[in-house]
């Protein structure tokens, strides 16, 4: 908000986004999810974190 010219950190919001979206899609697993539709889960994660770190 204050500094623009900040560099972002990408690496940081992708694997703060995995591991929190992995751990509770490895729950889903264990209650009988679908192990692709928990990675597709985990990828849109990782995408909505970097598109909104993107644009704030």
């Amino acid at each position: 908000m204050y500094n623009k010219d900040s560099r972002k950190d990408w690496v940081g919001a992708v694997v703060t986004a995995g591991l929190g979206a992995g751990i509770v899609t490895t729950f889903a697993i264990s209650q009988g999810q679908h192990p692709l539709m928990a990675l597709g889960i985990t990828g849109f994660a990782i995408a909505a974190t970097l598109v909104i770190d993107h644009y704030s």
